[in-house]
């Protein structure tokens, strides 16, 4: 005999209350996975947990890519390939060097796995892009730790995809500049630059870096004629062997002769040697 089936609009058994819809429940914030959550990760008491994945996420990166030390590049962002005469130089110069570094450098050596003397930069125009740029000219990789500002600003065309990075906080991308330097080269620049440099002087005064850090002021005579060094000494402001925690120069060659100079490890120029399989590994989801 055909089994007899319940009609759709049958009655609940007698005693047995009628399901509930569950909707309001589906649909309310608290029962969205943590990690799916914006609103709850955007809130101010997460900010600790937003600054521990600026971090990660950054240092998985780099990682992946094998970079073990970079040279900082810091400058301008008004500074243009096709401005004034000075600002022409400056862009060239920081391109320029840029190629040097990546093919004297290491940054396209990866046979152990692991690239040297990377070129690193704030990732926006000017001399940002320059240096980018450089490195790219030379088939290297390059980074770009860009900032989120309140006029947003793309980063240039010139940094590895892969390595183009960016930051909510200052703090967090500080520390990324300062965490695998090898090198600190700063051009031309206004407010940030000037920051930038001093936040790194800073450290290197004080001894707060892991070994002594080469640092060269591109364009002498700017440099000179913005800050004057010797009145602070005079002043009692900082000791006069402070002075000598940087040098200057005025071309592309001869920054880089004065970070060798000053310790900055130099590699033979040699053919490229690849690895048999690309340096980023594959990375496993976990439950």
């Amino acid at each position: 005999m055909p089994t007899k089936t319940k009609p759709a609009s049958a009655k609940p058994a007698a005693g047995r209350p009628a399901p509930r819809a569950n909707h309001a429940q589906m649909a309310a914030k608290a029962y969205r996975l943590a990690a799916l959550d914006q609103d709850f990760l955007l809130a101010d008491p997460q900010r600790g947990v937003r600054f521990l994945l600026e971090y990660e996420k950054a240092e998985q990166n780099l990682r992946a890519w094998g970079v073990r030390t970079t040279i900082v590049v810091f400058g301008s962002a008004r500074v243009s390939p096709d401005g004034p005469p000075h600002h022409r130089r400056w862009y060239q110069e920081a391109r320029t060097f840029g190629r040097i570094a990546s093919e004297r450098g290491g940054a396209m050596d990866v046979a152990d796995g692991l690239r040297d003397n990377v070129i690193a930069t704030g990732g926006g125009p000017g001399v940002m892009e320059a240096a980018n740029r450089g490195a790219h000219d030379a088939g290297a990789p390059s980074i770009g730790f860009n900032i989120e500002l309140p006029h947003e600003q793309g980063p240039n065309p010139y940094s590895t995809p892969d390595l183009t990075l960016q930051f909510h906080y200052f703090a967090m991308r500080k520390m990324h500049f300062a965490m695998r330097a090898n090198a600190l080269v700063v051009f031309p620049g206004g407010f940030g630059t000037l920051d930038e440099l001093f936040e790194l002087l800073t450290l290197r005064q004080n001894a707060k870096l892991a070994h002594d850090l080469p640092i060269v002021l591109f364009d002498r005579d700017y440099w000179r004629r913005l800050i004057d060094f010797p009145t602070m000494v005079e002043a009692g402001m900082i000791s006069a062997g402070d002075i000598d925690l940087f040098a200057y120069a005025d071309t592309a060659e001869e920054i880089w002769s004065t970070l060798i100079a000053r310790g900055l490890h130099d590699v033979p120029a040699q053919p490229v040697r690849r690895l048999r399989s690309h340096p980023r590994k594959a990375v496993r989801r976990r439950n």
